[in-house]
This record gives structure tokens, sequence and C-alpha cells, in this order.
């Protein structure tokens, strides 16, 4: 793969890489994995906080027990409201 650098940032990559007696390409390499270090750990934080959230809720009482029956009339409910949807479209397009 080839970056193109704006001048400016290509003399600066150049002048870390010298600095630290390595090529241009191992010191993108390094920073690469350093960023995808990065967006893994804030993915995680953020997996993190949604769970913190929801058991947040479940303490207060607001979760819901899963059971057979509830996950039947879920699934009954979203048939339901995809076919109101799918009349409406068909009464739209006549």
């Amino acid at each position: 793969m080839e970056v193109h650098l704006p001048p400016d940032k290509e003399a600066h990559l150049a002048e870390l890489a010298a600095a630290a007696g390595r090529s241009t390409g191992e010191i993108v390499q390094e920073a690469v994995a350093l960023w995808e270090e990065r967006e893994k750990a804030r993915a995680l934080a953020e997996f993190r906080a949604t769970l913190d959230e929801a058991e947040a809720s479940v303490a207060r009482g607001q979760g819901i027990q899963i059971t057979r029956e509830s996950m039947h009339n879920l699934a009954e409910d979203v048939k339901s409201r995809g076919r109101e949807r799918l009349a409406a479209e068909n009464q739209r397009r006549r």
C-alpha cells in the first residue's frame, strides 16, 4: 500500500525515523498498530459502559425476564408490525 502525506508530515516522519534509527515504514506500521490498539480499547470501554448501564437498569427493576412466552410474544409483535408496515406501503403505491 502506498500512502501519500503532505510534505511537512513526510518531513516530520523522516525526522522521527532518523532519530529512532528506524525506517519510515517501521514508524508507520507502529503508528497503525497503536491506533488499532486504541480503537479496540475504545470499543471495549464502550461495550463495558453499555453493559454497566444494562446491569444498573436490571438492578433498578427495569429489566424483563426472558421466557419462551415472552420471546413468542415479541416475535408475534414484530410480525404484526411488519405486516402493518407492508400493508401501509402497498396502500401508498396504489
